[in-house]
């Protein structure tokens, strides 16, 4: 009898989960083209992570090549240029989140305050809109603006100023990199926070109201509690993408006379496999290392975010 009810015991979960999927099947099908999606695009090519380990050649392919144990790490961590573009990723990241974090945290919170209407509509579409727009678009507009013949030098000259070359000053490519970055995702992000905010209820605000609470106090002591959670899940998410600074908006905008500031595990992985040498092993190795820094880092925020009282995602 005792074996009896512990395989019953055993079975049950089981049960209950292809219960579940039954009952919600409709459900669990919306969740398949997402499931497969990760499988096909995300865990299916992990399987060439094992060129990281070894040396890789076309003819024998990634199974068949190799093996040759940490030997591509060993150069890399002699490789002057690969500290120059972890030290500027590492710049860039956190810089991103100093600097760019908050923007759209406080543009959802200003038009949280705006009343209902078209005003507030045509705001809304006015910040979101560049997000759409791909980063070689964004590049283009960025050099037709401050480029060598770009709208800026000519108001220089005009007024009897000289031309500047903006875009290849080292000291103004990073704020010319947030402050593009913040005007293209800014209003995008912010669509999160106030859909959160949107699930705050009424009554709070009404409560407050009848209480005297100015604008300011209930930002402060009802919009702001209302949207932490979903602000610390955002900043997780950034903390868990710190060594990818941005491929496509660098890529797009840097040229050689910046590249000591701008070069970043991305850009050099890019300029490794298919610009210098080709070695897959090699350029593998550096996107495995900066994966591991990834998710090191996303536990560890993780379990300060956990410390201090919030959910985390783990």
């Amino acid at each position: 009898m005792r074996e009896r009810a512990g395989d019953l015991a055993l079975k049950r979960p089981g049960r209950t989960r292809l219960r579940d999927i039954r009952k919600n099947k409709y459900i669990y099908l919306i969740l398949l083209p997402g499931l497969l999606y990760y499988g096909i695009f995300c865990y299916a090519p992990m399987y060439g992570i094992q060129l990281a380990f070894k040396d890789f050649r076309a003819s024998e392919g990634i199974w068949g090549s190799p093996f040759v144990g940490l030997k591509h790490y060993a150069y890399i961590f002699k490789d002057q240029e690969f500290w120059q573009a972890f030290r500027n990723t590492i710049e860039i990241s956190f810089s991103r989140l100093l600097f760019q974090f908050p923007v759209p945290i406080v543009l959802a919170l200003l038009l949280n305050e705006l009343r209902e209407g078209r005003y507030k509509k045509w705001l809304q579409t006015l910040f979101t809109f560049p997000n759409f727009l791909s980063w070689v678009i964004v590049s283009g507009m960025i050099v037709n603006v401050f480029g060598t013949e770009g709208a800026v030098n000519h108001l220089l000259t005009l007024f009897g100023g000289n031309e500047q070359m903006f875009l290849a000053n080292q000291e103004l490519f990073r704020p010319l990199l947030y402050l593009s970055d913040i005007w293209k995702s800014s209003g995008w992000v912010a669509i999160i926070y106030l859909a959160t905010i949107a699930s705050i209820s009424p009554d709070l605000y009404e409560a407050s109201y009848m209480d005297g609470a100015n604008r300011f106090q209930r930002m402060l002591y009802i919009t702001w509690p209302g949207i932490r959670s979903a602000v610390v899940l955002m900043l997780l998410l950034s903390v868990g993408n710190t060594m990818n600074a941005g491929f496509d908006q660098i890529f797009n905008m840097y040229n050689p006379a910046v590249l000591p500031v701008s070069d970043i595990l991305d850009t050099y992985i890019y300029r490794v496999t298919f610009q210098t040498s080709g070695d897959f092993g090699f350029s593998t190795a550096v996107g495995l290392f900066k994966s591991l820094i990834n998710f090191a880092l996303l536990v560890l925020f993780d379990r300060l975010a956990k410390a201090v009282g919030e959910r985390g995602i783990f």
